[in-house]
């Protein structure tokens, strides 16, 4: 009768550890049921679980594997593996799967020991662990760029919307960003993105730099953001801006959008999503002058948001066709990925405001970047830690990748 035995080789990592150990195996027949392999700071650890001979028959094996790890340098361990545990093992592979990534600008212990009790209160297996982000310098971050992001793929049942609020709570106590998805195909798979462009892909709020201008900036900004916490409608919001802009130089809009302030990460995020082969969309209730501004910039594919009314070089205070309100950016999310042959499983959207909520709720992947708190609290994922390069992160994507 055949043998389950856990094989665990450890030290300092080098080229041809596995290879060395395999070629052992392989010249008496082994089977290989599960592998896996880690490196941390150039220490190697290798786990290989293996269907060995009789235990009669097997002594050869594990001799000449022990033999050959001390001429490599390096410990094992051997580990008997019964058949009920075994059996037990293979049935849990059913179980559902997640993907759980911390996000900040430097990763504690004790943000890791926060998110690991509740994994283990909900009975979670933690299967894998994984830095995605560079490694990170000894020296203070003095211009506070410094990103840290872990992955911890998890097994088992749970109640997400129960997970996802303790995840929350911790975020508002330490500062960090815990996202939860399911390790779904479709996570492995988005195609397209779209932003909200104020507050989102640039760190201004375009129509409080026009009133600023017209002089009716303390105006405009209180009802920005009475609108902005879902306090009162988008539309009726929007026009009532819109109108004190009446009679400001069309010269103006260039100015502005000269100085725009592109959010920290924006040009490396849509960058890093072209190489990829993403699609990208702009869908605003901003103005279209400043989203083609940013297309031409960034390199966007689509743009959709309000126009706003100019005649004889002055803005009449009216804007032209379909208000973009919310409802109306959830649609051409829609629109957009049936136009690219895209499953809405399949796109992310990204907005800061009351206004993204439909389409952050329809997307496939939502996510509330630097959010009002009734936009962090109704959106699946929020990052507020990090730039927006973070969205990479939660598609999976490490740093030491340099696409």
């Amino acid at each position: 009768m055949k043998e389950v035995v856990l094989i665990k080789v450890s030290g300092e990592d080098k080229p041809g550890v596995t290879a060395s150990i395999m070629e052992i195996l392989a010249q008496y027949g082994v089977n290989i049921l599960d592998i896996g392999q880690a490196e941390i700071h150039d220490n190697l650890s290798l786990g290989i679980l293996a269907e060995l001979p009789s235990s009669s028959e097997s002594a050869p094996v594990l001799k000449d594997v022990l033999f050959r790890s001390y001429e490599l340098g390096m410990s094992v361990r051997f580990t008997p593996v019964s058949t009920e545990k075994y059996n037990n093992w293979v049935a849990a592979q059913g179980k559902p799967r997640h993907i759980i990534t911390l996000l900040a600008r430097k990763l504690t212990a004790e943000h890791i020991a926060r998110v690991t009790e509740v994994v283990a209160r909900y009975e979670l297996n933690i299967d894998n662990i994984s830095r995605l982000s560079g490694r990170i310098a000894l020296e203070d971050d003095s211009q506070g760029a410094n990103k840290a992001s872990v992955e911890f793929s998890v097994r088992g049942y749970v109640d997400q919307a129960a997970m996802r609020a303790e995840f929350l709570q911790i975020s508002s106590d330490l500062g960090v960003d815990i996202a939860m998805q399911a390790d779904s195909p479709f996570r492995r798979n988005r195609r397209l993105v779209a932003f909200d462009m104020d507050s989102t892909l640039i760190e201004a709020e375009v129509i409080d730099e026009l009133a600023i201008e017209a002089g009716v900036g303390d105006e405009v900004i209180a009802i920005t953001e009475s609108a902005m916490r879902g306090e009162i409608d988008f539309n009726e919001s929007f026009k009532r801006r819109v109108a004190l802009l009446k009679g400001l130089d069309e010269s103006v809009l260039a100015q502005i959008a000269a100085r725009l302030p592109v959010t920290e990460g924006a040009e490396r995020l849509v960058s890093t999503l072209k190489k990829l082969g993403y699609k990208t969309a702009i869908l605003s209730g901003g103005f279209q002058y400043f989203g083609q501004f940013l297309q031409n910039k960034l390199g966007i594919d689509y743009v959709h948001a309000n126009e706003l009314e100019i005649a004889d070089g002055k803005v009449t205070g009216n804007v032209t066709g379909t208000i973009v309100n919310g409802e109306r950016k959830a649609l051409l999310l829609e629109e957009i990925a049936k136009s690219e042959g895209i499953s809405l499983e399949q796109t992310i959207a990204v907005g800061d405001g009351a206004n993204d909520l439909p389409m952050l709720s329809k997307a496939g992947l939502g996510i509330a970047f630097r959010a009002k708190p009734l936009v962090r609290q109704n959106a699946e994922q929020a990052i507020s830690t990090l730039g927006l390069d973070g969205v990479l992160y939660l598609l999976g994507i490490r740093d030491r990748d340099d696409i």
